[in-house]
């Protein structure tokens, strides 16, 4: 059960277009990431808007964070993500027999 709670709040957190066009972003990124100006730029979000999208994801460890000098640079939380996926392929795909006969074949 406690699986399913820490991911409501992960799915919670990507529940917002914005937040799942940085992650994609950032995904395509992957694994330099971006700085903030970057990201800015890229979705054209105002400053404080993008930095409460960053901090909601970084909160849920969708998303990592590291200082350059005076530069925020952001990635994907590339094993979070893999989680979620983990995740939903467990849940919905792990009892249906067609796809346990594709996976074998």
């Amino acid at each position: 059960m406690l699986d399913a709670l820490v991911h409501a709040d992960r799915f919670a957190a990507l529940g917002h277009e914005a937040r799942l066009r940085i992650v994609r972003l950032l995904l395509a990124a992957h694994p330099a990431g971006l700085v903030v100006g970057e990201i800015q730029q890229e979705l054209d979000i105002p400053a404080s808007t993008l930095s409460h999208h960053l901090d909601a994801l970084r909160h849920q460890s969708l998303v990592l964070q590291e200082r350059e000098g005076r530069f925020l640079r952001y990635r994907a939380g590339a094993g979070v993500l893999r989680e979620i996926l983990d995740f939903l392929y467990a849940e919905c795909c792990s009892r249906n027999q067609v796809v346990k006969l594709e996976n074998t074949a």
